[in-house]
């Protein structure tokens, strides 16, 4: 048996795969609570995660009907880009200050003209800084918390920081440090002169962890933490990543030709490349894969996290919101919606915030409304896989994962918008998946055992999920796009030079 844990924005979800019957024997997931303040302060302790990570072991292993002692290897994914300062004795000298955290903003700036602009960034880092990445908030603790700053003695990730916790190693690998800000992505190593330039007065050798190959293991284990999980004393822990990198692996997206794309609290899209890629847009980040590649992608801050917003405000749930959205007619009758509730990161506004247009007497419907938010989520996911070009142009199948893919009224709409065939896995929340099965390779590669086999049998897709886009609906669909750039454009400075594609 082998443990995938995904630790995300809202929960920590855990899995306990069976690599021999070739099945998810048991699942289950813990709730976090996420601190939000004034000027885009997004926050959570990890202390958190340890507890939801435990809660939803026992509870998976529980409901697999497995004992905790068949497990031979634990994989973890964590959201990115959040800064786990620890002291000395591996405690956090402030709490973890998240993905979508935009308070940082103005330090991003700052330290994107220090390191000479976007070229300067994209020939040091092999892509631009943005405000969710690590660097803006070391930088942001320096100046707001300097006591704190000064007790540093490790730099994690979250995912770093769940290893840390299990083998007591402090250690990264290529996909996750893509996302600080002072990794050269290019050549996979830290940048160290970067990192001078936002912590001149810490010691990078000694406060960056150690950096591992994808199918190194972090180490295992460790004999307290494995007493208090009852697992045996040998078992593996892989080197993990961020969740968009375990995400793709649970996807099968670990070979040219597919496009991932997640519809979770923020929206991401990538496809796998074998080699580095030059951007010619700051706001594609050219982020290495998990297997050893890499895995150019895209990042939007609003997806479930807004249309999450809409529906609590309506006091709906899951089914009857989507029961209005599929009521209301393509392009919610003149209605568009700029989700940008937690600023956005593609295209790069991180002090935005959300605007609800073409509201009129007639059209300002609670099922409006509600696709209205949904169509611009979903229209800003369309914005950054055009910004892919080559890389997705190609693409016959988008593979969707994250909880909004549960939606078949959510499919259908990635399916027209994009005019792309759209399918699920089976196993939706991917990035658990893919630690579970990089886990496995990890653990059995010796014996021969590759990535690609453990995925061509393990990630399976569910026919059922299958949406093809409709014609008239995707005709009606670029006529709503086109007003959803338009506003862009009118409302941010935004050209529309995507849309002017015709696509």
């Amino acid at each position: 048996m082998y443990i995938g844990v995904d630790c995300g924005t809202q929960s920590t979800k855990v899995v306990v795969l069976d690599v021999e019957q070739g099945l998810i024997r048991g699942e289950a997931s813990r709730p976090h609570h996420l601190d939000e303040g004034e000027n885009g302060r997004r926050e959570q302790a990890p202390s958190e995660w340890l507890t939801a990570l435990k809660g939803a072991f026992f509870e998976a292993l529980e409901r697999a009907g497995v004992d905790a002692g068949q497990v031979r290897g634990i994989g973890v994914s964590g959201q990115q880009h959040g800064m786990v300062a620890l002291d000395a004795e591996g405690v956090p000298v402030y709490p973890a200050k998240l993905w979508c955290d935009t308070e940082t903003s103005a330090h991003n700036s700052e330290l994107v003209a220090r390191l000479g602009g976007e070229a300067g960034c994209l020939d040091k880092l092999g892509l631009v800084l943005q405000t969710g990445y690590t660097a803006s908030k070391v930088a942001w603790l320096r100046d707001h918390h300097p006591e704190a700053y000064q007790r540093i003695d490790s730099l994690l990730l979250p995912h770093d920081y769940l290893n840390f916790w299990l083998t007591g190693h402090r250690v990264t690998e290529a996909g996750d440090a893509s996302g600080t800000g002072y990794f050269d992505t290019q050549r996979r190593r830290w940048r160290l002169d970067v990192f001078a330039e936002i912590a001149p007065e810490l010691d990078a050798q000694r406060v960056l962890p150690r950096l591992l190959e994808a199918h190194e293991p972090a180490g295992v284990v460790q004999s307290a933490v494995a007493a208090e999980l009852g697992l045996a004393d040998d078992v593996v822990v892989s080197s993990g990543g961020g969740d968009n990198m375990l995400g793709a692996i649970g996807t099968g997206n670990i070979t040219p030709g597919l496009i991932t794309l997640s519809l979770g609290t923020s929206g991401t899209v990538c496809a796998y490349s074998p080699a580095s890629v030059v951007c010619d847009n700051a706001m594609v980040a050219n982020f290495c894969s998990s297997t050893g590649g890499w895995l150019p992608l895209i990042c939007t801050m609003n997806v479930t996290s807004a249309t999450t917003r809409v529906r609590e405000l309506f006091g709906l749930d899951l089914e009857a919101f989507g029961d209005r959205v599929a009521s209301a007619p393509v392009g919610a009758e003149g209605i568009t919606v700029l989700p940008f509730f937690n600023g956005e990161r593609v295209p790069m506004l991180p002090e935005a915030s959300a605007d609800f247009l073409g509201l009129t007497s007639l059209n300002t419907t609670q099922a409006n409304l509600c696709r209205a938010v949904m169509e611009g989520a979903t229209f800003g996911l369309r914005y950054g896989l055009e910004l892919l070009g080559d890389l997705t142009a190609g693409a016959s199948q988008i593979r969707l994962i994250g909880g909004g893919a549960k939606s078949a009224v959510w499919r259908q709409m990635v399916a027209d918008i994009t005019n792309t065939q759209v399918i699920c896995p089976v196993i939706t929340d991917a990035a658990a998946l893919g630690a579970a099965l990089q886990a496995a390779w990890c653990d059995q590669r010796e014996t021969g055992v590759t990535l690609d086999a453990l995925c061509e049998r393990l990630v399976t897709l569910d026919a059922q999920s299958k949406a093809d886009p409709d014609p008239a609906r995707v005709a009606a669909y670029q006529t709503a796009y086109s007003r959803y750039c338009s506003a862009l454009d009118q409302r941010h400075g935004h050209a529309d030079s995507l849309n002017a594609r015709g696509q």
